[in-house]
């Protein structure tokens, strides 16, 4: 590569960049317009889409009533009554300090830090200077945060028997108008600046609250009360917030949202201009016959539009400074008191900030060229960035809920992880859970522009995309082509349109499926479930394949590969899901624990219905093997797979389809496994081609799983069987397969997948035909 030759083909873009008005308007013009309008609605964002559970530590449970009915705790939890949504005590965990013979290592750790805070807390001096009180603050919250407490909930000495003292004077009408002075009040302490704390103390408050309120019904049963009496609890607020924290709270919500959003919209126009701009005023054709490659032309474009994306990000964080004032001014009194007290980010924040521009840019900046690249004209290429724009704000906004935070699983994810680091690094400056992230994020991310970088240079070096024209679509023509001159297998798109159809057949099944759950008995679901799973796979998945098939093209058994396959193919399928089902369920195991989020309820309840012992073994295996190994091979190996394989590039063929498979089930942990079966399974296909040896892999597949999940749900014991300690162990209340199995199985699939790679013998007999040849039929 001539990187003079990039260099010049820069230069010659960005100027002419520079003299188009629209650029100069989205850099330098917009951000003006842009934040004011974006600060009112920062403010009434809404704080969540889900939320975890969160800790928090009660000192002095002794000192509570035992009273039945003025009880605070049930089953080491708040009293579902005292909480508006009863749901909403499942999100406060209670670590007592009453019960230290059952706490966990991490519960004694959080207590003893608890207590740490709270013998802090009355050493503390009444008076003491800003400085002091600021570094004090900030010592208690690190507490805090160390030992991942979200709240502490201090209860006096001797608070049970004071309450019962004074329920006793208005029982006996003894009681006095004056407020005892040795009267002890509850301490909440918590941090204002953590969302997790905040969300914690606000669920607490309205607990505490109703408990107040039972109390006084109580007595008010008893006799007439004053006014000491009506406050009995009196709680006292603690908020350990500093200035500091507040000020990073707030930019690590304003500033992924603006750097994402930005480095997109920089990326969108320039692209446009630079790929599908060409085509428009005909100087493709010059640029093509200049000395420079079409690498080294898609590569100098690039790095203009990621100069302009760059660009527009930085300009935007610097125009927010000057906008600020005029945001928080049309937010209201007290949150402009608030917000004008706020310090400006620190120099560490701002680098990271250019840190994790750099990947952000470089992956939007390859996307949009790509996608302008495939564009006839303007037009169509502002239509297709668009959704890329919806995406990335939907992403955004994802990332700025405070119950989302950085985890495994979203730090490879493109954007999200980007954004969530950002967020975790500008909220809490030092973490270093935080860095940890650092490098899988910057790693995926240029990962991830790679890849859209080399899909923009293979799109510039086909000609038939480059200088294709805008064209028209005439249904009647089109309708026409499809009754007489059908192709003998699918093309590319006809293979999207399929996967595209499955997905929204897929959505839209979900809400009949749950209305048939909604009214069925806990004993009824599982059976229920079984046979809706088996309609989802022969009216949502396998019919719409065949009928595009049938529809679409004029070779059915070529489309869908119906061709007795070979006794060594079969073999070698049956063989390889044997091998790699210890593999898969290992690893799946390993992920599920330390890399994906939590499986919905729904999907675990789906899972566990495998392993009911009460349903019958052959209607499991019809539901979860047999109809998935037939349906979904006939639509994702059969259709979508000879789609893809359109264009004679089998290897990319094998990974859009095993992606495809992987992007179908929907859940991650499913995903992950899906697309590396998915793989596999179209690498068996291809070379055997056939369609039964896939199926046959897929179904032994899934009948190991289930059988495995079968055998863990019995009461079968390792233990008792010496000769299979070598094979297999018990953990967690389930069966896994130990480590020399599991080198075994790696080895043998090594080389069965080895062998099915170097397979050229069946190449030259795959029957889809070339372009030429199609438009000859």
């Amino acid at each position: 590569m001539n990187w003079k030759n990039v260099l010049l083909i820069f230069a010659r873009e960005v100027r002419d960049q520079i003299r188009d008005r629209r650029t100069l308007f989205m850099i330098i013009v917009l951000p003006l317009i842009l934040y004011p309008a974006m600060g009112i609605g920062m403010f009434q964002m809404t704080t969540m889409f889900r939320e975890q559970a969160r800790n928090v530590v009660v000192l002095g449970v002794k000192d509570l009533p035992q009273n039945e009915n003025l009880s605070l705790f049930e089953n080491n939890r708040f009293r579902k009554k005292y909480f508006k949504i009863a749901s909403d005590a499942n999100k406060l965990l209670i670590v007592p300090d009453n019960d230290l013979d059952r706490a966990t290592s991490e519960e004694h750790k959080m207590i003893e830090a608890a207590k740490e805070i709270r013998d802090k807390m009355k050493k503390q001096p009444e008076r003491m200077r800003k400085e002091e009180l600021e570094k004090f603050n900030r010592n208690i919250s690190r507490l805090l945060n160390d030992n991942n407490i979200q709240v502490i909930l201090v209860i006096p000495e001797g608070f049970s028997k004071q309450l019962s003292e004074l329920t006793e004077r208005v029982k006996s009408g003894k009681h006095s108008t004056d407020r005892p002075e040795e009267y002890s009040r509850p301490i909440m302490i918590y941090n204002n600046a953590d969302e997790k704390s905040k969300i914690a103390y606000q669920r607490i408050r309205e607990v505490l609250g109703q408990w107040e309120k039972k109390i006084l019904e109580y007595r008010m049963k008893l006799a007439d009360l004053p006014e000491q009496v009506a406050r009995p609890v009196d709680l006292e607020l603690l908020d350990v917030a500093a200035k500091t924290q507040l000020s990073a709270n707030f930019w690590s919500k304003l500033f992924p949202a603006l750097l994402v959003i930005m480095a997109v919209t920089g990326a969108f126009y320039p692209a446009v201009d630079l790929a599908a701009g060409e085509k428009e005023r005909g100087t493709m054709e010059t640029l093509l016959i200049c000395p420079a490659s079409r690498t080294e032309i898609v590569i100098g474009k690039f790095f203009t539009v990621m100069a302009f994306s760059m660009s527009t990000a930085i300009l935007n964080l610097l125009s927010m400074g000057m906008t600020g004032k005029i945001m928080f001014s049309m937010v209201g009194a007290q949150t402009m008191n608030s917000a004008m007290g706020l310090e400006p980010p620190s120099m560490i924040a701002m680098l990271w900030v250019g840190v994790i521009m750099i990947p952000l840019a470089a992956l939007f900046s390859a996307l949009c060229l790509a996608l302008a690249t495939f564009a006839r004209s303007s037009k169509e290429g502002q239509y297709y960035l668009t959704p890329l724009l919806m995406v990335t704000m939907g992403a955004t906004v994802f990332c700025l809920s405070p119950a989302i935070e950085i985890e495994p699983f979203y730090s490879v994810l493109p954007i999200v992880g980007a954004t969530l680091l950002l967020k975790e690094l500008l909220a809490s400056a030092g973490s270093h859970e935080a860095l940890l992230y650092v490098i899988p994020v910057l790693a995926t991310s240029i990962g991830y522009s790679a890849i859209a970088l080399w899909w923009a240079i293979e799109q510039f070096r086909n000609e038939n995309i480059l200088f294709r024209e805008a064209e028209r679509f005439n249904l009647k023509v089109w309708m026409k082509h499809l009754v007489k001159n059908k192709e003998r297998t699918p093309t590319f798109a006809e293979g999207v349109v399929c996967f595209v159809v499955i997905m929204f057949a897929q959505f839209a099944a979900m809400k009949v499926f749950a209305s048939s759950l909604a009214g069925a008995t806990t004993a009824e679901r599982p059976l229920i479930m079984t046979k809706l799973l088996m309609i989802q796979q022969l009216a949502f998945i396998a019919a719409p394949a065949l009928i595009m098939g049938i529809i679409l093209t004029s070779h059915f058994r070529s489309t869908f590969r119906v061709k007795m396959p070979r006794v060594r193919d079969l073999g070698i399928a049956f063989a390889l899901a044997l091998f790699i089902h210890p593999l898969t369920l290992e690893l799946g195991t390993f992920l599920s624990k330390n890399f994906f989020p939590k499986l919905p309820e729904s999907i675990a309840e789906q899972l566990a219905a495998m392993s009911n012992p009460h349903q019958s073994i052959f209607l499991i295996l019809a539901a979860f093997a047999l109809a998935p190994a037939i349906c979904e091979e006939l639509a994702f190996r059969g259709f979508i797979l000879s789609g893809f394989s359109s264009n004679g590039r089998l290897g990319i063929a094998i990974i859009l389809s095993s992606m495809a498979f992987g992007i179908f089930h929907i859940i991650p942990q499913q995903v992950f496994n899906a697309a590396l079966l998915g793989f596999v399974l179209g690498l068996i296909t291809i070379r055997s081609n056939s369609l039964f040896p896939a199926m046959l892999f897929h179904f032994t597949n899934n009948t190991l799983a289930i059988l495995h999940g079968r055998w863990s749900a019995s009461k079968f014991l390792v233990s008792d069987y010496p000769v299979l300690d070598f094979f297999l162990l018990q953990k967690d209340g389930s069966i896994r397969y130990d480590w020399p199995l599991l080198v075994v199985s790696g080895i043998l699939t090594f080389f069965l997948l080895r062998l099915l790679i170097r397979d050229k013998s069946k190449e030259s007999e795959q029957t889809w035909p070339t372009p030429q040849l199609q438009k000859a039929t």
